[in-house]
C-alpha cells in the first residue's frame, strides 16, 4: 500500500521541482509581453469595433497571466537575479498598482500564516469566528461583510488594488511603501494619456476595462482560493504549515484556457507547500504526487462561485465556514 506523505516529508519530496528552466521561464515571459502589447494595441488603435472589444477583453486577461508570472518572479522562482526581469515586473506591478515593497510584504506573511485565526486577515481576506462575529460592534460588522462582498471582489480595481494595496499602505507608512504613491502616478498617468492622446473610447477599451477584468478576476481567485466550504482555519497552537496548504488552499479546477491565462495559479494547494516551484512545473507535481490529488477542489463553475461567495464566518463548534443565515 503506498505511504502518503505529509508535513514536512512531503514539503522536502517536492524540492526536486523547485527549480526553474531557465529559457521556459524567459519564453513565457517575453511571449506573454508581447501579446499583451499587441492586444493592447489592438484596443488602441482605431479599427472595427468588434476587433477592438477583442482586444479588449484579451488585455485584461493577459494582464491577468502576467501577474502570475509577476508573483512567480517576486517568489523567487522564476529569472531570479536578473536585472532585465527585474525591470519588466518592476513596471508591471506599478502599471498594475501592485508594486513590489507592499505586494511582497503582504504576500509573503500570507504564505506565513494562512488560515491561522486571528491572523491571517493580513494579505488576505479577513476571517473571524462566529462568536466573535456576534460580539462586533454594527460598525465592525458592516466593515468585515463590505471587505467580503461579492461586489467588493469584483471591483478589485479599486477596493483591493487602488486603495488596499496603494492607498492604505502609503497612508500607513509612506516611508516604506514610497512605490505606492509612484504605482498611482503611473497607472493613472498613463490612463489620462491615452485619454487625451486617442480620445474616451481608447481609454475605455485599452485601460479601463482591462483593468477591471484583471484585477476583479485575480480577486475572487484570490478570495476563492482561501474561502471555499470546505476549507479550514486552525489556532495558533494546532496550525502547521503544511496543513495549512493541504486543508486550507484549494485546488481549482478550471478548462485548459483559463488555466493558461491564470498560469496554473488553480492548483494553489502546491504552491503553498513549496512556493519556488515556477507555475509551468505545478501540473507536473500534480501528476507526480497521489498526496496532491486528494485535495480539496473549487471551480469557476458559476454555482461554485455562489457557495464561494456566501460563506462569510468561521464556526468553530462545527469546524467550517457558515452563511450569516447560519449564526
Amino acid at each position: 500500500m503506498l505511504r502518503m506523505r505529509e508535513g514536512k516529508d512531503l514539503i522536502l519530496a517536492t524540492k526536486p521541482y523547485a527549480h526553474e528552466d531557465r529559457s521556459k521561464s524567459w519564453a513565457y515571459t517575453l511571449s506573454t509581453v508581447l501579446l499583451l502589447l499587441a492586444s493592447f494595441s489592438m484596443a488602441l488603435i482605431p479599427s472595427p469595433l468588434p476587433f477592438r472589444i477583442l482586444g479588449s477583453l484579451l488585455t485584461g486577461l493577459l494582464l491577468l497571466r502576467m501577474f502570475m508570472l509577476y508573483h512567480d518572479f517576486l517568489h523567487k522562482a522564476i529569472l531570479k537575479d536578473s536585472a532585465i526581469a527585474n525591470v519588466i515586473f518592476t513596471i508591471y506591478g506599478l502599471y498594475t498598482l501592485n508594486p513590489p515593497s507592499i505586494w511582497k510584504r503582504s504576500h509573503d506573511y500570507h504564505h506565513k500564516h494562512n488560515s491561522k485565526l486571528h491572523t491571517s486577515s493580513i494579505g488576505s481576506f479577513p476571517i473571524v469566528t462566529a462568536e466573535k462575529f456576534k460580539s462586533m460592534t454594527k460598525w465592525e460588522r458592516t466593515n468585515y461583510l463590505f471587505i467580503r462582498h461579492p461586489l467588493t471582489i469584483a471591483a478589485g480595481y479599486i477596493f483591493a488594488f487602488t486603495w488596499g494595496m496603494c492607498l492604505l499602505s502609503l497612508i500607513r507608512n509612506p516611508s516604506k511603501h514610497w512605490d505606492s504613491a509612484l504605482a498611482l502616478l503611473f497607472h493613472y498617468g498613463i490612463g489620462a494619456s491615452i485619454y487625451i492622446s486617442f480620445g474616451g473610447l481608447a481609454f475605455i477599451l485599452a485601460f479601463l476595462i482591462p483593468a477591471i477584468i484583471s484585477s476583479g478576476i485575480g480577486s475572487y481567485l484570490f478570495y476563492a482560493q482561501h474561502n471555499f466550504p470546505a476549507t479550514t482555519f486552525e489556532e495558533k497552537d494546532d496550525w502547521t504549515y503544511a496543513k495549512a496548504a493541504m486543508e486550507s488552499s484549494s485546488f481549482m479546477r478550471m478548462n485548459p484556457i483559463m488555466q493558461w491565462f491564470t498560469g496554473n495559479i488553480g492548483y494553489h494547494h502546491i504552491h503553498h507547500i513549496n512556493a519556488l516551484i515556477p507555475f509551468y512545473r505545478l501540473t507536473e507535481v500534480q501528476a507526480a504526487f497521489p498526496e496532491f490529488q486528494q485535495a480539496k477542489t473549487t471551480s469557476l463553475n458559476p454555482g461554485e462561485i455562489w457557495r464561494c461567495l456566501q460563506i462569510k464566518v468561521w464556526d468553530a463548534n462545527q469546524k467550517r465556514m457558515i452563511k450569516l443565515s447560519e449564526i
